[in-house]
């Protein structure tokens, strides 16, 4: 599997974190509380989330390296959608 992982400073992460989880939650067997979540997009690629009280940590696993910038594309956008009031930093680190 291929790793990758982004901290994204903001006070709102419980909430994002929610947002994101429920979301998915109609397409995918998503698991979440207020502070962690797990959306499992397919038997080869998942995100875990973990909110704070400064950041919301997301970490992508994917079994084919080919699948993750676009996985973390549509991660980005998804988020970015909830946090319109906020502009906010993603950085993806392997």
């Amino acid at each position: 599997m291929h790793l990758s992982k982004a901290v994204v400073r903001t006070e709102h992460a419980s909430r994002y974190l929610q947002q994101l989880c429920k979301h998915w939650s109609h397409k995918f067997s998503v698991d979440f509380d207020p502070l962690k979540g797990r959306v499992p997009f397919s038997d080869t690629a998942e995100v875990t989330f973990a909110a704070d009280d400064a950041a919301l940590t997301m970490a992508l696993s994917v079994a084919d390296p080919s699948q993750q910038e676009t996985m973390q594309h549509v991660i980005d956008d998804h988020l970015k959608r909830f946090a319109f009031r906020e502009e906010l930093d993603i950085v993806w680190t392997d």
